[in-house]
């Protein structure tokens, strides 16, 4: 591959996300099938074989929809159990009065922090968002001063905080320290949130006018008169079932240090604390809790079911078509040309992996491929350059890069756009500026913290 054609190859990048822009934006076509025409196109003009454009925008789409698609039906499901029962009202009514309606965005940022901790983004994220629904509808303020302290307290812990599973990669990939690499996670990750959580949400969502009517929101907002309390699931009760994938999970990361490796209990253990099996327990747990102990039959638990699953349909779509486009990118060579690039910059440890992970990001969509990538490729660097880094900051560094700036290629992206009701240029200016101010202030408080410790 020429040098040429190393360059080409970035230009028909830019090229090809310019036009997903402009022709979702612009043209208003339908986002699943820009992406399907514009990954088409972009192997074709990178010299792909023909056969194998189409087998790799399959292959990304497939493993992204191997996780999101259940993760989002199950966490809808168990979202709309929570919704019917009166539990997310629970939430809502709970928080409110704990924090006050003032500070409600700074409380769904704690929230976010702490569910967020052993869990994917996506399924905190559908975990947390009938609360996010329910707490907007009772205080009458934005979603956005709502949701985006919660996604920015998700997302920091996904690329900052270990025991998160992209956090824990790099941990194992740099040698480092798990006990320091929490400590200064939350050190560099704390501030982060606030500033890109709450901060920027109380400046934001004051110069973006969301829609009136949301049809996702309908689904987890009961229509009628709030119920009396009585008639609402206990604060406990509702807590424990939501946290339940939470806790399933964070029991499967602890499972070698409670049984032997390889034995049936620790194997039960792993099993029980994947996200799927954690998430599939926890909606069985919640027909129970939120259904038949408030007294709805089966008929209506199985209605709730199926009529939660319709409006994600065309989400679902869209993010594992946005990992298809991911895909195409990696396999033309532009992910590598953009890894070669970083390569020869001569720059420090911490910067690099940065630099590498941002790159990355950029290319593929996936923070955690990003993430994982980028530590295969900086760590033999930063052994051979024999610069004294620790290991633990290279972690933070990374994470950061892996977060900056999420567009259309990632599912997140459209997770975000659907589920909030924007335009994808009011997602750009929200959701893709709130990554952005996460991945610079993570990097910059990396930096300061590496001059101190």
């Amino acid at each position: 591959m020429g040098v040429a054609h190393g360059s080409f190859l970035l230009i028909y990048a830019l090229v090809a996300i310019a036009l997903l822009i402009l022709m979702i934006t612009r043209f208003k076509v339908y986002p699943f099938l820009v992406l399907i025409i514009v990954s088409m196109l972009l192997g074709l003009a990178s010299g792909m074989p023909m056969d194998q454009i189409v087998k790799s925008f399959e292959t990304g789409n497939g493993n992204t929809l191997g996780h999101i698609a259940i993760v989002v039906g199950l966490g809808t499901m168990l979202g709309k159990m929570m919704a019917e029962s009166g539990g997310a009202e629970r939430i809502a009514t709970t928080l409110i009065r704990w924090f006050g309606e003032k500070n409600i965005h700074w409380a769904m940022m704690c929230v976010a922090v702490i569910v967020g901790l052993p869990v994917f983004f996506e399924v905190g994220f559908v975990l947390l968002i009938p609360i996010a629904f329910n707490v907007a509808k009772r205080t009458g303020k934005s979603l956005l001063l709502i949701g985006l302290p919660m996604v920015a307290g998700l997302s920091v812990v996904h690329g900052l905080i270990p025991p998160h599973p992209a956090a824990l990669l790099a941990v194992q990939a740099y040698h480092a320290d798990i006990g320091r690499t929490i400590a200064y996670g939350l050190i560099v990750g704390i501030p982060t949130a606030i500033v890109a959580g709450p901060l920027f949400a109380l400046f934001i969502h004051r110069h973006i006018k969301l829609p009136e009517n949301n049809p996702l929101s309908a689904q987890f907002v009961s229509k009628a008169e709030p119920k009396p309390d009585s008639e609402l699931p206990s604060f406990g009760i509702t807590l424990f079932t939501i946290l339940l994938p939470v806790i399933l999970m964070l029991i499967g990361s602890w499972a070698d240090l409670v049984f032997t490796p390889k034995t049936l209990p620790n194997r039960l253990l792993h099993f029980v604390g994947t996200s799927d099996v954690a998430l599939l327990i926890a909606v069985l747990v919640s027909f129970w809790t939120f259904g038949a102990a408030r007294g709805f039959n089966r008929e209506q638990i199985q209605k709730f079911c199926g009529d939660c699953l319709a409006p994600i349909a065309g989400i679902t779509l869209i993010v594992g078509a946005g990992g298809g486009f991911g895909r195409v990118l990696m396999d033309s060579g532009v992910s590598k040309e953009i890894v070669d690039l970083a390569q020869t910059a001569h720059l420090s440890p911490l910067l690099l992996g940065w630099l590498v992970a941002a790159l990355i990001r950029l290319a593929t969509g996936s923070a955690t491929v990003a993430m994982t990538t980028a530590c295969g490729i900086v760590a033999p660097i930063a052994t051979a350059a024999g610069v004294n880094v620790q290991p633990e900051l290279l972690v933070l560094a990374t994470g950061s890069g892996s977060l900056i700036f999420s567009h259309v290629n990632d599912g997140g992206f459209w997770l975000i756009k659907e589920y909030f009701g924007m335009t994808v240029g009011q997602t750009f200016k929200t959701w893709s500026l709130l990554e952005t101010i996460i991945s610079l202030l993570g990097l910059g408080l990396t930096f300061a913290l590496s001059a101190v410790v």
